[in-house]
């Protein structure tokens, strides 16, 4: 059957401006990172992809490695983008990443030349575009310099493979520092894509501020920290799974917090998922959230959330309060 996008998807998504750029992102964004791989069923992905475009989400997020195997997700949007969305790529923002382990020898993974510049290539086959709206380094490396790493990011934009370039996972000293190469060269740094929920609070020290001061965007990822601050676990942890969630810090002490969480949700007529992912948005400082999905309805339901951002000084608070 023919796929033909809802004509009212723009009216109800939030779009918020990347830092001091021209670019838009919608305040919910799709990360293809889980669910997208060839041992998943197709349609369901292909039906996702299209619910989420029908929400006026119009920023899918992938990387080289994602997907089982590696790339496959890659592969999977790309396919959806030649048909499905056939005719609406410059409605769509594609991002992808490397710095993650995809191939073997000391070629396949962190920061040098000639992997990122592999990494490019390999992924524009497989989604079959000419380029990509964002290009990220996925993770710093610690044994290439960073000025190689910055300049070949430099390099995909002057070689028209992506628009605009990133960096994710880099702590505040690193991020400076990347900034500033990007800054010599003539391309500046768009976005920063870190890790941020209520339990993970690691940007405020320091690395928020500074993002707002350069005026660079900001994406963050696992706003319900792997399914600790959704309904999941309120009624307790499978004894059979404990071991393997607590490596991840799904912990009952943390669910306990959780369960405390879910009564202020319920008070602002949320789910505790759908309060987490405002909680991220908050004050306007988070340009966008990744969320993920292996069904139709977790996109509806994450996209409700935007129906309530805004928190008390009370609210703001007792959750500060329950985290201690």
């Amino acid at each position: 059957m023919t796929y033909v996008p809802n004509k009212d998807r723009y009216q109800n998504m939030v779009y918020n401006r990347v830092g001091k750029s021209g670019l838009k992102l919608p305040a919910i964004s799709a990360g293809l990172w889980q669910h997208f791989g060839e041992d998943n069923v197709y349609a369901t992905c292909r039906d996702i992809i299209c619910r989420s475009f029908d929400m006026g989400i119009t920023h899918f997020d992938l990387a080289n490695n994602y997907g089982n195997p590696a790339g496959s997700s890659e592969e999977i949007f790309g396919k959806i983008l030649r048909t499905q969305l056939s005719g609406y790529r410059d409605e769509i923002l594609i991002t992808t990443k490397a710095g993650y382990d995809m191939w073997e020898g000391p070629y396949g993974e962190w920061g040098s030349k000639k992997y990122l510049v592999a990494s490019m290539d390999q992924s524009l086959k497989r989604l079959g575009v000419d380029y990509v709206d964002m290009f990220y380094s996925h993770r710093f490396d610690p044994e290439t310099p960073l000025e190689e790493t910055m300049a070949t990011l430099d390099l995909f934009v002057r070689q028209g493979k992506a628009l605009y370039v990133g960096i994710s996972n880099y702590d505040l000293e690193q991020t400076k520092e990347a900034v500033s190469i990007l800054k010599r060269l003539g391309t500046p740094c768009l976005i920063h894509q870190p890790s941020y929920s209520m339990f993970n609070r690691w940007i405020e020290d320091g690395l928020q501020d500074y993002l707002s001061e350069e005026g660079i965007g900001s994406i963050t990822f696992q706003p319900m920290q792997r399914g600790l601050i959704t309904n999941t676990y309120l009624n307790g942890i499978p004894a059979d799974r404990a071991a393997e969630l607590a490596e991840i810090g799904i912990t009952e002490p943390r669910v306990a917090k959780a369960r405390k969480l879910n009564e202020i949700a319920e008070q602002r007529g949320q789910t505790l998922a759908q309060m987490a992912i405002a909680w991220v948005l908050r004050g306007g400082k988070v340009s966008s959230v990744l969320v993920g999905a292996s069904e139709m309805k977790h996109i509806e339901d994450n996209v409700a959330a935007l129906n309530n951002i805004e928190f008390s000084n009370e609210e703001l608070k007792q959750i500060d309060l329950i985290l201690k």
